[in-house]
Order: C-alpha cells, then sequence, then structure tokens
C-alpha cells in the first residue's frame, strides 16, 4: 500500500483514442493497463481527490492524436467519467511530452490548490507519463507513478537498436524510481493507499 494525501491528484496522460491504431505504433505491452486507469479514476473520484485530465494535440499532420481527427478524442471509458467526481477536475492540453508543458499551466494549478502529491497513468510509459513524472520529481512534487497503469509500444532507436514495449517500461520504471524521480508501485498499491486515507478522514 502506498500512503496517498487526501489532496493528491491523479493525472491521467493522453488516453485518447489514437493510441489503438496499432498499424501506426506498433506492438504494445500491457493489455489490463485500460482496466487499471480506469479503476484508478474510479478511486479519485469516489473519494473526492482531484483529477487532471491531459490531452496531446499532435501538431505533426499525420499523428493519430492531431487535433480534428477521431483520435484525439479520449478513450470512452475516460471521457464517460470526466465530469463525475466530487473532487476538481482540470484538463490540460499540450503538444509536447510533459503535462507541465501544457495549458492551462499544471503547475500553477497544483500550487494553487496546495497539492504536493500526485499520481501518474496513461499512455506512453517511457514517454510523456515518464517525462511527467520526471519534470514533476524536478519541482518538488512527490511522485507516485502506477506502472501497470500504463502502456507503450516497440521503439527502434539509433544504431540498429530496438527494444520491445516490455523492456521500455521496465527501463522507465528502474529509471524513475532508482533514480529518485518517482516512487514506482502497482495500482493495486495506489488504490489501496487512496481508499484507506479517505476511511480515516
Amino acid at each position: 500500500m502506498t500512503e496517498m494525501a487526501d489532496n493528491a491528484a491523479l493525472v491521467v496522460v493522453d488516453v485518447q483514442k489514437g493510441f489503438e491504431e496499432e498499424e501506426f505504433w506498433g506492438a504494445r505491452n500491457n493489455p489490463g493497463a485500460d482496466e487499471n486507469i480506469a479503476s484508478l479514476i474510479d478511486v479519485w473520484q469516489t473519494t473526492g481527490r482531484p483529477v487532471v485530465f491531459v490531452r496531446h494535440d499532435s501538431p505533426k499532420p499525420k499523428s493519430p492524436l492531431r487535433p480534428g481527427y477521431a483520435g484525439n478524442d479520449f478513450k470512452e471509458y475516460v471521457e464517460e467519467r470526466r465530469g463525475k467526481g466530487t473532487g476538481a477536475e482540470l484538463l490540460v492540453t499540450k503538444t509536447v511530452n510533459s503535462a507541465f508543458f501544457g495549458t492551462p499551466d499544471l503547475d500553477a494549478w497544483f500550487r494553487a490548490e496546495g497539492i504536493s502529491q500526485f499520481v501518474v497513468a496513461g499512455i506512453q510509459t517511457n514517454m510523456c507519463a515518464e517525462t511527467t513524472a520526471r519534470m514533476g520529481g524536478n519541482l518538488g512534487y512527490e511522485v507516485v507513478f502506477a506502472l501497470d497503469a500504463t502502456y507503450t509500444f516497440d521503439l527502434a532507436g539509433p544504431f540498429g537498436w530496438r527494444r520491445e514495449a516490455e523492456e521500455l517500461a521496465r527501463a522507465t520504471a528502474v529509471s524513475l524510481h532508482g533514480g529518485g524521480f518517482a516512487q514506482v508501485v502497482t495500482t493495486e498499491a495506489v488504490a489501496a493507499g487512496a481508499v484507506r486515507g479517505a476511511a480515516a478522514r
């Protein structure tokens, strides 16, 4: 179980329909991620904690996440949960990896709300989710990374190197946790901490 502050925020990163286009992205890992993301949203909304929904508005004309294209929309299970919680809710749009470089200013909103701890869930593990976690750590927040509530895709790199999605996810976990940027945990641990904290109020 992971201790969760009464006002710990859940940051749901880029859970958009465009990521369902396997022919564009390639093979993914962690088929249970969407169920875990949904469960975290439910726990956060039920316990009255703040939820931040982040949407990537890609400036690339062929991206499945580009504005005006159906893939830019949130996945159905996310869209149907928006506005349903009793806690504060924020929509952040961005064109780069970090949710802290979006509109409105996430750091300013956190500080105005007195939030010092947040949980990261969403897509992709080693891209926007990781970058948001790293920047949060650099800004002095207590960051919790729900690894099994994220997923990513196989990726080609330099020198002919290629890594499978699960390898990349594990590398993210090691870098974030081992490097002190975030506490990497399971959905179950995060949810249990949130529920326990709510019961103790």
